[in-house]
């Protein structure tokens, strides 16, 4: 396995993605932003759990 600078796959990613057209990305984003909804609402709704001690 050959070792690729960050720019080199960045920019053979870049031209993929021309080839691909949006899908992939599209899916990716839509994933990210359901995972940051579901981290966020579980961060948040943490502190509102009662102790009955």
């Amino acid at each position: 396995m050959e070792h690729t600078p960050a720019a080199a796959w960045l920019a053979e990613a870049a031209s993929a993605a021309q080839h691909q057209g949006s899908g992939y990305l599209l899916r990716v984003v839509i994933v990210v932003m359901f995972l940051g909804c579901a981290f966020t609402g579980w961060f948040l709704l943490r502190g509102y759990k009662r102790k009955d001690d």
